[in-house]
């Protein structure tokens, strides 16, 4: 209580004071009491973060941590790969939960939904916060499987730093290159853990050589395993030659100890941690100019002399500058090698004034965050998760939002623990945190403190861009990438129990879009029913399930369908004229355009204008004729699936004086649409890459099963004992293929799917999928 008073006195000038003031220790015992009354099926949290007991070590740095202290990572791997485990052990080797959680038993922390501890899966990613020696570390796990995959892209956006866990006996599998090339794209720094490494099968070189092959990155083995499999029992540190022993007696892995490696007692390890060190010295060494200076001179004759403190400085440089990936190892399950993973994080991944992020300068100190995730909770409403860039934020003040031009009060500020949450009085730069109160802020939208603050950055970045000489939109530079959001390959309708509950319907679906923004959601103009577009059947699947229990609606969901799209094959002209009186006003309107193939995948239509035309045409009526372009390619004449890699090509418009653009529209439409009607056509079909893990036993009934549903192998591989059979599938043919693998295989093999492009269909498959969609077969 006496450290509360010091801390209240010190921050006199702090808005948020008297909230501190009015804080008490009965209060902090009852908000720790309310804390452990809702937590699910009974999980044993241990305390806030920063808090020991019901002591406060320190109320400022729980707040507002030093940002060089502040570390922002992900977890990331293919789904089965430990992910969610080892989110787990960390939560528990930190002290903020007292009992291990299992993703079998269902009483993790992480996956809290109801859908992931049924499945055994995570299907939305969670963060939580806590401590580590004094490092404040934001954690987000994010799930493995495809059809959540924007779910990954948008956390790897806010993030400073990432861990890639992997299966040590399969090494790099399907979804591990997808989440590692979007962990590219955003330039995050990661460090590697081998995870599984007493599961049979398991091989440290294999993984480590499968991470430098399909990977194409250069790993820096900073641990080697004592034992592989059931022999598995340590880890050796290769930067301080020390080995870490954990006690076989322990139940939860607290308890390991570190030996140094002798030449009296391990001749034959320390050989080979020698032999480890003196390759990651020169590893580095190559990668980093500095560590090579200091290499050559002080060092060159005996590398054992170079302090491990030296060797770790160069290594986080060498892991911020993404040219390598540090390596460790351990099993989550097993609670060995989780400790030095939590160093190893706050050791070599940065923290996130050591990213460099161009837009900051533009906004001198003042507030800009990105709201990267939102959640609906049944009592506070919408919340939106923060990340937060520069500048600070508190509760009951208004921001702005750029992409949406709209003002918003934040009502409350809450530090998120799973589906736990302490409310805080302050979120500084650096930091990620819930927000209550913002009532139309959505995924990828860029906040800032006021209108005015917007536009004094965006003359900053107009300046900058001048001095540059770019021709940048500085209002597009202004604004943090959002995410891009892949366009879904299932559809299928959804009704409610009966019309009284369809405007509950609406907001259930409103409010899940809202959350996941690769859920789309359509009315079919021709039945006026609602259709559900979404990223698998999985996806497809949990949002039913969520609309049943977090909406209390039985809904009926009609047959899956393929998301299929349609091409034309030859050019072709058309005209068209609309003459229509409304009330005393005539609407003429007459066009000549041409549609014709083009080589490029686009599912946008490309918009030209011919010489003779290009001249004369006003602002509005370009934006007429495109809108009419745009509506009549999102129907196309063979299944009314969008039409696409097409260009349209407008030869003369005629408007007689007051035409509304809305006919023009209309008749730009009609005239395109019929254009299509004549051409030569062909339907496009969703290709997946399938990747399936197999024992050799059973290669040969899956490989004949893929042989009938149009399966096009590509090669075969081999993974310790299993085979990897690698190639495309039409979508069509793989629904319901899980329980079809499972009855083939004993329910031994596993398969990742990801869409891989669109392919025109033959003749054949074509004129059957026609006659079974106009009910003539």
């Amino acid at each position: 209580m006496s450290n509360l008073r010091i801390f209240a006195v010190n921050q006199k000038k702090i808005s948020s004071l008297h909230y501190f003031n009015n804080m008490c220790s009965s209060k902090i015992r009852a908000s720790l009491k309310r804390l452990k009354l809702h937590v699910l099926l009974g999980r044993n949290y241990s305390s806030l973060p920063g808090l020991i007991g019901n002591d406060i070590k320190s109320l400022h740095s729980i707040i507002n941590p030093p940002i060089a202290k502040i570390r922002n990572i992900g977890i990331m791997a293919h789904i089965d790969a430990g992910k969610t485990t080892t989110t787990e052990r960390i939560l528990y080797y930190s002290g903020y939960t007292r009992s291990l959680g299992d993703v079998d038993d269902g009483d993790t922390v992480t996956d809290f939904m109801a859908q992931e501890r049924e499945r055994g899966i995570t299907i939305q990613s969670a963060a939580v916060t806590f401590d580590w020696k004094g490092y404040r570390i934001n954690l987000i796990d994010t799930p493995g499987h495809v059809d959540f995959t924007l779910e990954v892209e948008r956390c790897l956006r806010v993030l400073d730093g990432a861990v890639a866990v992997f299966d040590a006996s399969a090494g790099v599998e399907a979804q591990t290159l997808t989440v590692w090339r979007q962990a590219d794209k955003h330039k995050v720094p990661r460090i590697c853990f081998l995870n599984k490494m007493d599961k049979i099968g398991a091989s440290f070189n294999y993984a480590v050589e499968s991470i430098r092959e399909k990977l194409k990155a250069k790993p820096l083995l900073l641990q080697l395993p004592i034992g592989e499999g059931k022999a598995f029992k340590g880890v050796v540190d290769v930067v301080r030659t020390e080995k870490l022993l954990w006690n076989p007696n322990s139940d939860d892995g607290k308890d390991f100890e570190r030996k140094p490696l002798l030449e009296m007692s391990d001749p034959k390890l320390l050989k080979e941690t020698t032999e480890a060190r003196n390759a990651l010295i020169e590893q580095v060494a190559d990668l980093d100019d500095e560590f090579a200076d200091l290499v050559l001179g002080e060092f060159s004759e005996n590398f054992d002399l170079l302090p491990a403190e030296k060797l770790q400085t160069a290594i986080h440089r060498v892991t911020l500058a993404q040219t390598a990936v540090p390596v460790l190892c351990g099993s989550a399950l097993k609670n060995k090698g989780v400790q030095p993973l939590l160093d190893a994080i706050t050791m070599y991944l940065p923290s996130p004034e050591e990213r460099n992020y161009e837009f900051l300068q533009w906004y001198k100190g003042d507030l800009c965050a990105l709201a990267f995730k939102v959640l609906h909770d049944k009592q506070r409403g919408p919340l939106v998760f923060m990340r937060i860039y520069s500048g600070m934020l508190k509760p009951q003040t208004a921001i702005h939002n750029i992409n949406g031009n709209c003002t918003e009060r934040v009502s409350r500020l809450l530090l998120p623990f799973a589906d736990q949450h302490i409310e805080i009085p302050l979120l500084t730069a650096g930091n990620i945190a819930l927000t209550v109160g913002l009532k139309h802020t959505a995924t990828g939208d860029t906040i800032v403190s006021s209108r005015s603050s917007a536009l004094a950055a965006s003359r900053r970045a107009k300046r900058e861009g001048e001095k540059k000489q770019k021709e940048n939109n500085e209002a597009e530079r202004l604004l943090l990438a959002g995410v891009e959001i892949p366009e879904p390959v299932f559809f299928c309708t959804i009704e409610p129990p009966s019309m009284a509950k369809q405007p509950d319907l609406d907001h259930a679906l409103k409010c899940l879009q809202r959350e996941d923004p690769s859920l789309k959601v359509k009315l079919d103009p021709d039945s006026g029913q609602t259709v559900l577009c979404g990223m698998g059947e999985l996806h497809i699947e949990i949002i039913h399930d969520r609309i049943k229990r977090e909406y209390g609606l039985e809904t009926y969901l009609g047959p899956l369908q393929v998301a299929y799209r349609e091409a034309i094959l030859n050019s072709i002209r058309a005209t068209d004229t609309l003459d229509r009186t409304l009330g005393d006003k005539r609407h003429l309107v007459t066009v000549e355009l041409e549609a014709k193939p083009v080589e490029t995948s686009s599912l946008l239509p490309v918009i030209e204008y011919a010489a003779s035309v290009a001249g004369d045409l006003s602002q509005a009526s370009r934006e007429a004729f495109e809108n009419g372009v745009h509506s009549a390619c999102l129907q196309g004449p063979l299944l009314g699936s969008p039409v696409q890699d097409v260009a349209v090509t407008l030869h003369s418009l005629v408007i007689h004086p007051g035409t509304s653009t809305t006919m023009i529209s209309a008749c730009v439409s009609r005239c395109l649409q019929k254009a299509l009607k004549k051409a030569d056509k062909q339907i496009l079909e969703p290709l997946m890459n399938l990747e399936v893990t197999v024992s050799r036993e059973y290669l040969s009934p899956v490989l004949a099963d893929l042989a009938q549903r149009r399966g096009n192998i590509q090669e075969i591989q081999s993974r310790q004992d299993n085979k990897v059979v690698i190639g495309y599938v039409p979508l069509a043919e793989i629904m319901g293929y899980s329980t079809v693998l499972r009855t083939l295989t004993s329910g031994s093999a596993t398969f990742a799917l990801e869409l891989s492009n669109y392919q025109a269909m033959n003749p054949q498959d074509q004129s059957t999928l026609l006659s079974q969609r106009h009910g003539l077969s």
